[in-house]
């Protein structure tokens, strides 16, 4: 056989093998991940409380014993710093408004948690003490993390 018989035998193998490989390629290619299924943490309206934010205590309850507030309701404190908040003292809306801005640093520090920014937090949650929802939507509708917009 002639030696160009030869390379158009090799060529039409290698071009055979190539189109095998991206065949079976195409055919394992992975399927599009679909996102994973994330709790969508509930509107600001529907976290904001509608009745009255400090509760009565329980019959029974001692002396100046409160139900604690949720305040992740509060722009800027999510889960782990309202439970640090909780191991503080802070455990109301009242609390919380009357406390300043150092003082939530300081206890922010202690408990490692550095990116969060308490200078709204009062503010805040002295209008959720307070009831008046209208007003908290619009203050956290200029904030971003708890952090005044420029």
């Amino acid at each position: 056989m002639r030696w160009w018989a030869w390379l158009l035998i090799v060529i039409g193998i290698v071009l055979l093998a190539l189109l095998i490989w991206w065949l079976l390629r195409r055919s394992r290619r992975p399927q599009p991940r679909r996102p994973m299924a994330v709790p969508m943490a509930a509107p600001r309206s529907a976290r904001v409380p509608h009745a009255a934010p400090i509760a009565e205590p329980p019959a029974g309850a001692p002396e100046g014993a409160t139900t604690p507030d949720d305040l992740t309701v509060i722009e800027g404190i999510g889960p782990k710093i309202a439970a640090t908040l909780r191991e503080a003292g802070i455990k109301t809306f009242a609390q919380l408004a009357a406390s300043d801005a150092e003082q939530l640093s300081g206890i922010l520090r202690r408990a490692g948690l550095r990116l969060a920014d308490p200078t709204t937090w009062p503010e805040q949650a002295a209008l959720a003490a307070a009831g008046k929802r209208n007003e908290l939507e619009a203050l956290q509708g200029r904030l971003k993390g708890g952090r005044r917009l420029p």
